[in-house]
């Protein structure tokens, strides 16, 4: 088939118009695309991946913007990749209604606390102390309270507010500042394995987060292996494998009190024999004043890159949100011997504690992958900071 001269122009199309343009050009050309049979499978298939891959911007609903002279041979590309972006759509919305739902305890507690404040208080002296004392019972910290009450006052000072309406929304901006600037999602590379080591103290959830987002990539289309490396937690080993069996997700394990490198060296192998896409590495939880379990860790980051030096790609730590101003010491010991470069925070749902979101981000400045709401696979979201904001405030 000859390349025809592309136009460079594009359309805007409502669902009827392209629909009659569709059947219009498909009837002229149908006998040039029954005839053409050079094209071989595979390059249909790399052709639809380039035209998703270069066209993850066009907004494809009523009002469409598309190639026209791709109308035809993409259009069932084109189709899918609408009911892609609305079944995300659907997701995102699913999850923040679920998210506004957990979060009832600490929106209770906190936004709805300060949003009292501002109703029941003139701008002055008395009204910044209680606004304190609410966020410091909100474990939101007393370095990162008195960050924003120091900077809700210069705003104050510099803008002249007397509004009290409008210090509460200066207020709510300079909190959700705080999260924006952790509001970076994990991003897999196409580098073969993509190795995840996932690390914490005893209880926060480590083998479920595990197990969640094995579960996730491999709806994304992507190959997934574990590596039980927990191999002294009573059962752990059986409860990972339990649960990859339950998603069909190979996992390396050896026997309890095994050498947990041993197991991570046999894992990376094996991933990488296998070309898998994806090694999630299940660790034993720790204590973070346990030095000698810390120096653990270390070990079997040095063993990964013997293997592979750019590994490990992700140093996910799990907190547990229930554990308030303690998850602060967890992550600055574990930051400090493995330099983290996720965070995932688990048990949302059940504390008024969520406070401690602010004050991880404002002291670390490490990225928040994900948050977890429940217990279910659907329950751990990537972390958008809009949506946490607008769930504490009860905002539509």
């Amino acid at each position: 088939m000859k390349n025809e001269k592309k136009n460079g122009f594009f359309s805007w199309l409502n669902s009827k118009i392209r629909k009659n343009k569709v059947l219009d050009i498909k009837k002229n050309n149908q006998e040039k695309i029954e005839n053409d049979n050079t094209l071989s499978n595979d390059i249909i298939a790399n052709q639809k991946k380039e035209y998703l891959e270069s066209n993850t911007n066009i907004c494809i609903s009523e009002n469409v913007i598309i190639p026209k002279e791709e109308i035809i041979e993409k259009k069932d590309v084109i189709e899918n990749l609408s009911s892609n972006l609305e079944k995300d759509q659907q997701k995102k919305m699913n999850f923040f209604t679920r998210l506004k739902k957990s979060l009832k305890k600490t929106k209770n507690f906190l936004g709805d606390g300060i949003n009292h404040i501002f109703l029941s208080k003139k701008i002055d002296n008395a009204l910044f102390e209680e606004l304190e004392e609410k966020m410091l019972l909100a474990d939101i910290g007393i370095n990162t309270t008195n960050r924003i009450i120091s900077n809700l006052i210069k705003d104050v000072n510099r803008q002249d507010l007397k509004n009290s309406e409008k210090v509460y929304c200066v207020l709510k901006k300079n909190m959700y500042t705080i999260l924006q600037n952790v509001e970076k999602p994990l991003e897999i590379s196409d580098h073969m394995t993509f190795v995840i080591l996932v690390v914490g103290v005893n209880g926060t959830g480590k083998t479920t987060t595990v197990a969640k987002l094995a579960q996730k990539y491999k709806l994304e289309g992507k190959s997934v292996i574990l590596a039980a490396a927990d191999t002294f937690r009573a059962a752990a080993i059986e409860q990972l494998q339990t649960l990859g069996k339950l998603h069909n997700i190979p996992v390396v394990a050896q026997r309890t009190g095994s050498d947990p490198a041993a197991v991570v060296f046999d894992a990376l192998k094996s991933a990488k024999s296998k070309k898998k896409d994806i090694l999630i590495i299940d660790t034993a939880g720790r204590l973070h004043n346990k030095l000698h379990l810390i120096e653990e860790l270390k070990k079997i980051v040095r063993v990964i890159k013997k293997i592979d030096p750019a590994a490990p790609h992700e140093k996910m730590l799990i907190v547990d949100a229930c554990n308030g101003q303690n998850t602060i010491q967890q992550t600055e010991i574990f930051h400090q011997a493995l330099n983290l470069t996720g965070i995932v925070i688990t048990k949302l749902d059940g504390t008024a504690k969520g406070g401690v979101v602010f004050s991880l981000s404002d002291q670390f400045n490490i990225p928040i992958r994900y948050i977890g709401i429940g217990e279910k696979t659907q329950d751990l979201g990537v972390f958008n900071s809009k949506e946490f904001i607008r769930a504490i405030f009860n905002e539509i």
